[in-house]
């Protein structure tokens, strides 16, 4: 048994406070639960879940804040994956990605998870990801998504 209950917060750079904020309130309604000006740099807190927080800063001259785009070369953090708790959520969620156009919907079967892939306008690789089977461990090589999608 885990002596963790989850994750409490991911912590990311950004070139535009304002902007990633607009985009993670928009497309994933997370709420921003506390935001602070300092002199030395502008953060926020969005809540992602119950129990999690996304936690962004800007700082100026900060050369992380545009990331690189080579999977395991992004930094510290790699990427960010983020649970839909319904499919209906996953659904809301994908249509807005597309209607924003970062994404072009495509979703990869993962064998226990379903995954939609984008990058936010930082740059930064996003996951969103639907259990389907949690009896399942690990996962196999991504195949199509072949189940009619809502469009």
């Amino acid at each position: 048994m885990s002596l963790v209950s989850g994750i409490h917060h991911v912590a990311v750079v950004t070139a535009d406070i304002d902007r990633f904020i607009d985009f993670y309130t928009d497309v994933f309604e997370m709420p921003v639960i506390f935001q602070e000006t300092t002199p030395a740099f502008r953060h926020a807190l969005l809540l992602a879940g119950s129990q999690s927080v996304l936690h962004a800063a800007e700082m100026p001259n900060n050369i992380h804040s545009s990331g690189l785009p080579d999977m395991f070369r992004r930094g510290h953090i790699d990427h960010l994956a983020l649970n839909a708790p319904t499919e209906s959520a996953f659904q809301i969620i994908r249509r807005k990605l597309i209607d924003r156009g970062v994404s072009d919907g495509a979703i990869a079967d993962l064998g226990p998870v379903l995954n939609l892939s984008f990058s936010d306008p930082d740059g930064m690789h996003i996951e969103v990801c639907l259990i389907v089977d949690a009896s399942l461990q690990g996962f196999h090589q991504p195949q199509p998504y072949l189940e009619t999608i809502n469009q």
